[in-house]
């Protein structure tokens, strides 16, 4: 039964998607998503990326992914007597997994008593920031069932507020675990000329968790805009959280199975766009200590991607970086380099669909290998080449 429904619903989303505008004006949706895929041609052993040594912020994905994929989002937007409100829904398919719900909730706005505010209810992404060369969003707080709203007027800055069961579509965590989690977003925080302040607090509760289910963080980010030139912008991120509360603003260990984490992150990331040159980087430092354990984790990361655009469509991309993990025993290292050329519709950074051309050159250090023997330091291999072709888009 459960194979039948996949085949189900990718046989809808196949009409959908193949119908074109003819299918969205008669059903009135609006279509958005995203997908990548592409093969890795000289690999012989399964490791096609995931080229990291686990923290967060170490998998620099330019020609370091390995995996496929599509996520497509349906909305379908109404208009009732000036109450605006919209059905959503976003369908995931990733490798050789099922078929899984990323979002499906309602959403309303325009009620009488706060006509700017969103009141929702369902499984929504709250993703609010990410730093796509890591393809990591360090504030981040859906993805659960839940329900809340945004864009509250604060003054001359918007309140968020969500509260979250340990539950998704398909997952729902065992009778005896329970977990909650409520969330503040204040955003728009005026602070200086082109920059503002955005603050996520998060506390969790619950009962069956290891440890007590306790949890709570709090995370401080500060955008800068037109840092010094037109086209540069900077992202500064202050980080903190423990127990059941994860540093991104998400639950943390909630299976019942596993203690919570005290964690710490600082991170800075630029972007820039100077006519056909454009690029990402990042330096973040980050602390972990699992609970009832003596062992803290420190993860440091430096990269970043930088493109040229050699004419409107065609570009060369280069991405490099490296990555350092301390913990219980010697120091791991990693170093990668990427280099690709790109077909796009515009000299953008963030323009999409891009086709890719590219090699991967990574190596680590014995301590790396030995820690990550079960997949590409296999055999104590401390170096690899990848070769493949890559498509990104979104819409």
């Amino acid at each position: 039964m459960k194979m039948r429904k996949n085949r189900l619903t990718a046989l809808a989303l196949a009409v959908v998607c193949s119908s074109g505008a003819m299918a969205l004006d008669v059903a009135g949706l609006e279509l958005s998503g995203y997908s990548r895929a592409g093969p890795v041609f000289n690999q012989s052993d399964g490791i096609k990326g995931g080229l990291t040594l686990g923290g967060d912020l170490q998998k620099y994905r330019l020609g370091n992914e390995g995996d496929i994929g599509i996520e497509v989002g349906l909305t379908r937007n109404f208009d009732t007597d000036g109450i605006k409100w919209s059905a959503n829904y976003m369908p995931s398919k990733w490798g050789s997994g099922d078929i899984g719900t990323e979002q499906a909730y309602v959403e309303m706005s325009g009620l009488s008593f706060s006509p700017e505010a969103k009141f929702w209810i369902g499984q929504r992404r709250l993703r609010i920031e990410d730093v796509h060369i890591v393809d990591y969003f360090l504030m981040n707080y859906g993805d659960y069932q839940g329900a809340g709203v945004t864009a509250i007027p604060l003054g001359g800055a918007k309140l968020g507020v969500g509260i979250f069961s340990g539950d998704r579509f398909g997952n729902s965590l065992p009778d005896n675990v329970k977990a909650y989690r409520v969330n503040a977003d204040i955003s728009e925080i005026a602070t200086n000329p082109g920059g503002k302040l955005r603050v996520l607090v998060t506390a969790v509760s619950g009962s069956g968790q290891v440890g007590g289910g306790s949890g709570s963080g709090i995370s401080l980010l500060h955008n800068q805009a037109d840092l010094g030139m037109k086209g540069l912008s900077n992202s500064l991120f202050l980080q903190t959280s423990r127990g059941h509360a994860r540093i991104d603003g998400e639950f943390e260990s909630i299976d019942g199975k596993s203690a919570g984490k005290t964690a710490t992150r600082i991170a800075d990331s630029i972007n820039w766009q100077s006519g056909p040159f454009s690029g990402q980087a990042l330096v973040a430092y980050q602390t972990g200590k699992v609970d009832r354990t003596n062992v803290t984790t420190k993860d440091f990361t430096l990269g970043g991607r930088g493109a040229y655009a050699f004419t409107k469509n065609v570009k060369a991309l280069a991405e490099l970086s490296t990555t350092t993990r301390k913990g219980a025993g010697p120091d791991q290292r990693l170093n990668k380099l990427t280099l690709a050329g790109a077909l796009a519709l515009s000299e953008d950074f963030w323009s999409r669909p891009e086709l890719r051309l590219y090699v991967t050159k990574a190596n680590w250090n014995q301590a790396a290998a030995i820690a990550n023997a079960g997949s590409f330091g296999a055999n104590g291999k401390t170096s690899r080449t990848l070769v493949g072709v890559q498509y990104e888009v979104w819409w």
